[in-house]
């Protein structure tokens, strides 16, 4: 023993004598010292005096004296056991949870550091380990992008390397609020973030997206704005690793990395976050464990154990006074140095006050008691760590102790506002880097474009958000040659590159990757967007051949949906990148690109929405489902340009055979003269084709010298025309059988019966001139009165085909649907989609005689060939959606005007409102309790209804858009009547969607 006491004081001396030692080494220039592309300016922070430092934390006399009442109660090894905060898991077994229930029992353990596991078992553990502690446990995680480093069923934020890219720090600062506030929910103290590495070496094994980016203002300027959310919250921050992990090629959890730069550039570079951070108020710092040379000169002592480092530099040089943990006892790093005790005890003679996650936590804590009673270990050096513990234990709350609620943990740590931020962050983070002629945003809907899938991970959000915009084929193929000859047919090639969103993981192009990436590139117009870090550009040594380059960071559902935005301009592109690439690409660079008013998506939140009362539309939705008024709906809502629910319900049919999806498409009856005829009609009168006093006679000759001549336009598209509401024009064609007669139809289609009706039946050619003959024939209310009538939009067709000479489908497709992106919307669906991507609407038993599915429901319409001016659209909700957000914006979208703001307000006014008539031209107005709303919308709202269940509806003054589309008429249009209309379901759903916006 005294052998050994002899040995032990001779390295303590030694390791106190370093104090006054200088370390000769030869000082490198920042030239000499950059091994990467990384480049600085040579300015050094200076730190603020300690008296002007930032604190979050003060001391009081309470303080001092709770401290001290704790101190002089407890015994050595309790006093000891303070400096260890040791691993758990909630994760294993029992034998693991009563070890660690042993070591605070027996050893009087200061914390404990959380690893894997979910947040109600760790919850629970705390809450038992809290139970029989002596003096309350720290608590500590890694939470890096908040709990889901660790813990499963949390919420992924994004990476450090993806705020980097981020320009805007308060919305750092709101990220650091929420994931101060999923720690406090958890009962936890410490969040050992932000990571302070300047990540100046792209092959660092370790750190990479962890950091911030290899900018050191940009570092710190994430870091601070983190760390004030973090500690605003009650929660203290940890930066690590002092003094710097971030130009290493190794990993400190299996060797002890070197850094091998001069004590210039390291207080230049990798001090300069900490010195600012100390002066914001840090709270604690992480130790790495490092071989650092130039600040410690004996070899292969990690920095850790390094009296020059942990006590000259941070805490004399830097004056840091706050807790100092080291890094985990248990890697390589520290391991190999020494073994457990003797490690512990040079960890803290080089100033650190707790050892995290020991290898041998009882060898450890029965040593330093040893070293102690031998006076190795004294008790000034001890109460100095202690005390100081126990000083932020006060800090914490401990004092005042209380058990964690498990109540509604799991909600509370997933808050609908967790999605909301990260659609900000992925907003303002994603990257444009190459955009040659504009390729980005993509604005020409109309041109033939593929996507073509890198990497091994999934990409449907992004696909699915792509094809919400335009039509997008998802090409690929076993050969390159091959993949190439299919891409010919094609103007532009997205090339999407996703990898698992894990930080650990590899992410990088293969080899194989690399060589098709090239040749697609040589041989297409590309945009190539990554969803992993931007080092995966690395071996792309020549980006000449791609015309856009995207940064997305990661391969979230949130970034696929924001990335996808950008492309087609529903945000403009803010992002900078955090990192350099070679010589392509610098620190800071990131293109900004156009905004076009498309519609995009976001959460609620951000347009002033609240989700919970928006989640009351799936009880109301399942409400028409369960009384069998609709089999399946979709729901959309947009505000403010941005889709903040989408949701379809139920199934095709009640025999719950196919369950409605999102593009589904459905009949939408009448809102087809809204989304079709009308806007048409618009623009005519957009180039003063027609004004509201043109004559009918004059717009169809047919009727001339009828008793419609003088209808005038206004009167036309108010309703007030006194035209007869509707005609069964379908019945006159049926046999004595009530069975489609030979004289009007034939089974197979020839020269003179070629107007498809449905499945193998076909009209005569002519019979649309029998049908506008019949509505000139018929005759005119006596008294001039609002009186709604499917006749209007028929006549319309009639005007703007013969107006044009071109057919009602042709002219929207050329003049709207194409260039909106409305891909999912058209006449006759089955010339385009398959059958079971259709709803159906209805078991027909008086006409067609068989279920119609892909074919319009509407009688008359279906004798015109399924086109027709008052029915005959199919479409989803996103598609109808975007046609009801260019009336939203007056008659534009995508930066494309389609008719004058005039225009659209001449046709949202209610002309005849004096006389009750709550009508624009072609738009429904509000009308009372018993109308098409709720009643709730504002006056100057519009839209119209669908006979098979659809609503679509715009709200100027709160920039809603509202669209329902159903197939409540399938099976069979019952005795009950609309059931759907009368239970009012559409009208409660604008209800709550009046409700859910945020006063």
């Amino acid at each position: 023993m005294k052998n050994y006491f002899i040995k032990i004081s001779l390295y303590t001396a030694f390791l106190f004598l370093i104090t006054n030692c200088t370390i000769s080494k030869k000082s490198k220039t920042i030239t000499d010292l950059n091994k990467t592309s990384f480049t600085e300016d040579k300015d050094i922070y200076v730190p603020l005096k300690k008296s002007e430092r930032k604190t979050f934390f003060k001391d009081s006399n309470a303080e001092t004296h709770w401290v001290d009442s704790i101190y002089n109660k407890m015994t050595v090894r309790e006093k000891i056991g303070q400096l260890f905060m040791i691993s758990a898991y909630s994760n294993k077994d029992s034998v693991h949870v009563n070890k660690i229930k042993a070591l605070i029992k027996d050893y009087n353990i200061g914390g404990v550091i959380f690893f894997q596991g979910g947040p109600g078992r760790q919850a629970k553990l705390t809450n038992q380990y809290q139970a029989i502690a002596k003096v309350p446990l720290f608590v500590a995680i890694d939470a890096e992008w908040g709990l889901s480093m660790r813990l499963d069923s949390t919420y992924v934020f994004p990476w450090n390397m993806t705020l980097g890219a981020i320009q805007d720090l308060d919305l750092i600062e709101k990220l650091g609020k929420n994931m101060g506030a999923e720690s406090k929910r958890m009962g936890i103290h410490f969040n050992f973030a932000p990571v302070l590495d300047i990540n100046t070496n792209p092959k660092n094994p370790i750190i990479g997206n962890r950091s911030f980016g290899e900018n050191k203002r940009n570092v710190s300027d994430k870091a601070a704005a983190l760390m004030k959310g973090v500690q605003g919250q009650g929660v203290f921050s940890t930066g690590k690793h002092f003094p710097g992990h971030g130009d290493t090629s190794t990993d400190s959890h299996y060797t002890l990395p070197l850094v091998d730069f001069s004590k210039e550039r390291i207080d230049m570079v990798e001090l300069y976050p900490y010195k600012r951070m100390f002066d914001e108020g840090l709270v604690s710092v992480m130790v790495g464990h490092l071989n650092i040379p130039s600040l410690e000169s004996k070899e292969n002592h990690p920095s850790s154990a390094s009296y020059n480092i942990v006590t000259n530099l941070l805490q004399n040089q830097l004056g840091f006074d706050g807790l100092i943990f080291t890094d985990g006892l248990a890697m390589k790093g520290a391991t190999n140095f020494k073994g457990p005790g003797d490690l512990e005890l040079a960890v803290l003679l080089a100033g650190n006050d707790i050892f995290l996650g020991p290898n041998d936590e009882v060898v450890g804590l029965n040593k330093l008691e040893t070293f102690y009673n031998e006076g190795i270990l004294t008790e000034e050096r001890l109460a100095h760590s202690v005390k100081k513990i126990l000083h932020y234990k006060f800090k914490a709350g401990l004092n005042k102790y209380k058990s964690i609620d498990t109540t509604n943990l799991s909600s509370d740590l997933n808050p609908s506002e967790n999605d909301a931020l990260s659609y900000q962050l992925y907003e303002n983070a994603i990257t444009v880097l190459k955009n040659e002629k504009e390729i980005l945003p993509i604005k020409n809907l109309n041109q033939k474009i593929a996507y073509v899938k890198l990497g091994d991970d999934v990409n449907s959000t992004f696909v699915s958000t792509l094809k919400k915009y335009t039509e997008v084929t998802e090409v690929s193929h076993t050969h390159i040659d091959s993949l190439n000859n299919e891409l010919k047919k094609y103007e532009t090639v997205i090339i999407g590159f996703h990898k698992l969103n894990k930080t650990w993981e590899k992410q990088n192009f293969t080899e194989t990757e690399l060589l098709w990436l090239q040749e697609i590139a040589k041989h297409n117009k590309v945009i190539l967007d990554i969803f992993t870090k931007p080092y995966s550009l690395l071996p792309i040594t020549n980006f000449d051949a791609i015309e856009g380059l995207v940064v997305s960071y990661q391969n979230s559902d949130i970034s696929q949906i924001v990335s996808a935005e950008l492309l087609f301009g529903a945000i403009e592109a803010k992002g900078k990148l955090p990192v350099s690439i070679n010589k392509s690409f610098n620190v800071n660079d990131g293109l900004s690109t156009t905004k076009l008013n498309r519609l995009g998506f976001t959460a609620p939140e951000n347009e002033g929405m609240n989700p919970k009362i928006l989640s009351k539309i799936d009880s109301i939705a399942q409400k028409a489902i369960n009384g069998k008024m609709a089999p399946g709906m979709q729901v959309l809502v947009a505000r403010k340009g941005n889709v903040i629910f989408q949701k379809s319900y139920g199934h095709h049919t009640y025999d719950n055979a196919a369950k409605v999806k999102n593009s589904d498409l459905y009949d939408v009856a009448s809102i087809s003269k809204m989304i079709s005829t009308l806007p048409n009609v618009m623009q005519l009168y957009d180039k003063n084709k027609v004004n509201l006093d043109t004559k009918l006679k004059d717009m169809v000759p047919l009727f001339a010298k009828t008793n419609k001549e003088n209808i005038n336009f206004k009167d036309l598209l108010t309703h007030y025309a006194g035209l007869q509401a509707w005609i069964p024009f379908y019945k006159a064609t049926l046999d004595n059988k009530n069975n489609p007669s030979e004289k009007y139809y034939r089974k197979v289609a020839d020269s003179q019966f070629s107007t498809k009706v449905t499945d193998n039946l076909f009209i005569r050619n002519d019979y649309q001139d029998t049908i506008m003959k019949i509505i000139a024939d018929t005759p005119l209310s006596l008294k001039k009165e609002y009186k709604y009538s499917d006749f209007t939009f028929i006549i319309l067709k009639e005007y703007l085909e013969k107006k044009t000479k071109q057919k009602l489908d042709v002219l929207s497709q050329q003049n709207f649907y194409n260039s909106i992106g409305m891909n999912n919307t058209l006449y006759n669906p089955l010339n385009k989609f398959d059958r079971n991507v259709i709803a159906p609407t209805e078991i027909d038993n008086y006409f067609r005689h068989q279920s119609v599915q892909g074919y319009v429901h509407d009688m008359a319409a279906a004798m015109e060939g399924g086109v027709a001016g008052h029915a005959g659209i199919f479409s989803n909700a996103m598609d109808v959606a975007k046609m009801m957000q260019l009336f939203l914006q007056k008659g534009s979208y995508g930066n494309q005007r389609y008719f004058s703001e005039k225009t659209f307000d001449d046709f949202n006014t209610s002309y005849y409102a004096s006389e009750g008539v709550q009508r624009g031209l072609g738009f429904d107005k509000r009308i009372g309790n018993d109308g098409s709303t709720c009643n709730c919308v504002s006056e100057s709202s519009f839209g119209h209804t669908g006979f098979t269940g659809d609503i679509a509806w715009v709200d100027p003054e709160t920039e809603i858009v509202y669209v329902f589309l159903s197939n409540r008429t399938y099976p069979e249009v019952t005795a009950e009547g609309n059931k759907l209309s009368k239970e009012r379901i559409r009208e409660d759903i604008q209800k709550i969607i009046q409700e859910a916006i945020i006063k």
